[in-house]
This record gives structure tokens, C-alpha cells and sequence, in this order.
């Protein structure tokens, strides 16, 4: 059987096409917010967990040979560890053998 639309069946229709369709920009927004926080919060874990594997490496470098590594690429070339230079920029500075290096990882 068929229905006549009235105007006013009209306007309800179009009243909850658009309240539908704030709602789902609202939620968009709300996802994409959210998911910006996420990424945040992962790389600026992956920083601290990243610089925690250097000075792991650093140390067991130190029991091993005596000295601390005066470089990263001695870790990376003789410990295994494993860097991904293109998400993180890191500062290495070792003043002298016998002293623990400073390690700065920053995400880009």
C-alpha cells in the first residue's frame, strides 16, 4: 500500500538526516583525535624503549669488552641492535671509556 508523504513527514525525515549526519561527523572527528593521542603516545613509548635498548647494549658492551662503545654503530655492528634511524633522531655522546654515555631519543 502506498503512503502520501506530507510536508511534515518531510520535515522529520530531513530533521533526522541531518542530526544523523552531525552525529557521524562528530564521531569522525572524535576517531581522528583519538587516533592522533595514540600515535603520540606509541612513538614516545618506542623513544624511551628505544633508548632503553642502547643503554642495555651499552652496558652489556662494557661487561663484555671492558669499555663503553664510543659509538652506536659499534652496538648496532657487533651487539644486534637494531635502529630505525628514519622514525627517531638520537644523540649518543660518550665521554670517555669508563663513563655511561648520553642517550637522547627523540620521535620526528
Amino acid at each position: 500500500m502506498f503512503h502520501e508523504l506530507t510536508d511534515n513527514n518531510i520535515k522529520r525525515r530531513r530533521k533526522r538526516i541531518a542530526v544523523t549526519a552531525c552525529l557521524v561527523a562528530a564521531l569522525a572527528l572524535a576517531a581522528f583525535a583519538v587516533y592522533g593521542v595514540v600515535q603520540e603516545n606509541t612513538k614516545t613509548q618506542g623513544a624511551v624503549a628505544l633508548r632503553d635498548s642502547i643503554l642495555a647494549s651499552a652496558k652489556q658492551c662494557c661487561a663484555i669488552e671492558g669499555n663503553y662503545p664510543s659509538s652506536l654503530e659499534h652496538l648496532e655492528e657487533s651487539y644486534g641492535l637494531t635502529i630505525n634511524h628514519d622514525d627517531y633522531v638520537i644523540t649518543y655522546e660518550c665521554f670517555a671509556d669508563n663513563i655511561m654515555p648520553s642517550v637522547v631519543v627523540t620521535p620526528r
